[in-house]
């Protein structure tokens, strides 16, 4: 007999029926609680019988993260740090901009990419979230939140490369996309890569409308390889290629990530660089100044670098943004999530 209890976050309703041996409504109702009403504790699941919760209580687990600590930002940012069942940890953040609401999640613990500028992957890599840790994030950071009847964006922009953990993070999106628990719209979560070749492949055949962002911070091989070591693998030119191949296959637009950093990536002539990389492309360019990280030696350009750089892509005709970044007092802000050792 196997005594191994069941992490109820990690299925759907129908797999919840199944491993329970339950009628499909129940197996609904169990995942309602979870999901939609986020409740961990399987006294408060009130419709269904004592005999159910005494089976869940005996044989399951209702949760599998939790919160051991919380920071707050004067500007509607939280961070919460997570401890797993086995001790490790991950950060997730919970986000606001006016009514926006946006929810970065974290897919391994720590990041094998090993960015040259990012602290997680200066944590080291200890293993991949399961569906139910990546997606009960999200169910955590909404908590006690008034999201005035919104529902949350979520970005896959945490801790770790979501394709090197593809199957985990694709079975995550579905669970927080139920229209019976959290009911999240395909267009308002985003899935961001180092630039995984076979997981930009994979991901344009999924039958959704997810969204898909590309981290590019330089646009030749040479800084690239220095900066994404993935590069190194899939060096831009197959890397674009691919990327070409996936908007056509779906229709959907893809968003580019570059941190700027100074006297680094930022320059004129990088910026053009930049703009013939993504000639013909039917992308966004979202730059982000550097968050400093303790111990890294790169900083910010100024305001005035970024914004040349930024009007440089302009005149070329590249969609673009500089993203006002926020959590950076409270290390909640791009590149700056981090593992903590058990």
């Amino acid at each position: 007999m196997n005594d191994m209890p069941i992490l109820l976050t990690d299925l759907l309703p129908e797999d919840i029926a199944t491993a329970l041996n339950l009628k499909p409504f129940q197996g609904r109702q169990v995942f309602r609680w979870l999901y939609g009403k986020q409740a961990c504790d399987f006294d408060v699941m009130t419709d269904l019988s004592k005999p159910l919760r005494e089976m869940l209580r005996a044989r399951c687990v209702p949760c599998q993260l939790e919160a051991i600590q919380t920071q707050e930002s004067p500007g509607g940012t939280r961070k919460m740090l997570f401890r797993l069942r086995d001790g490790e940890t991950v950060e997730s953040v919970f986000l606001r901009d006016r009514d926006r609401v946006t929810l970065c999640v974290s897919t391994q613990v720590g990041c094998p990419i090993k960015c040259l500028f990012c602290a997680t992957g200066r944590s080291g890599f200890a293993r991949n979230l399961t569906p139910g840790e990546i997606a009960e994030q999200a169910l955590r950071l909404i908590e006690n939140a008034d999201l005035e009847g919104r529902s949350p964006n979520i970005v896959y922009m945490g801790m770790g490369e979501p394709f090197r953990n593809y199957d985990a993070v694709v079975k995550s999106v579905r669970l927080l996309m139920r229209p019976d628990g959290l009911g999240v719209g395909a267009r308002r979560i985003t899935v961001s890569t180092a630039g995984d070749i076979p997981g930009i492949r994979r991901f344009a055949a999924e039958p959704w409308q997810v969204r898909l962002a590309v981290s590019l911070h330089a646009a030749n091989d040479e800084l690239r390889s220095e900066l994404v070591p993935l590069n190194r693998k899939y060096p831009l030119r197959p890397l674009m290629a691919t990327v070409r191949d996936y908007m056509a296959a779906t229709g959907r637009q893809v968003s580019f990530e570059y941190v700027l950093l100074d006297g680094v990536n930022d320059s004129v002539e990088q910026a053009r660089e930049l703009t013939r990389l993504l000639r013909g492309i039917n992308g966004i360019v979202n730059l982000i100044a550097y968050n400093e990280v303790a111990g890294v030696e790169f900083s910010a350009p100024s305001r005035a670098v970024c914004e040349t750089f930024k009007k440089v892509l302009e005149d070329a005709g590249v969609k673009v943004t500089l993203r006002q970044e926020r959590g950076g007092d409270i290390d909640a802000a791009c590149g700056q999530l981090r593992r903590f050792s058990k």
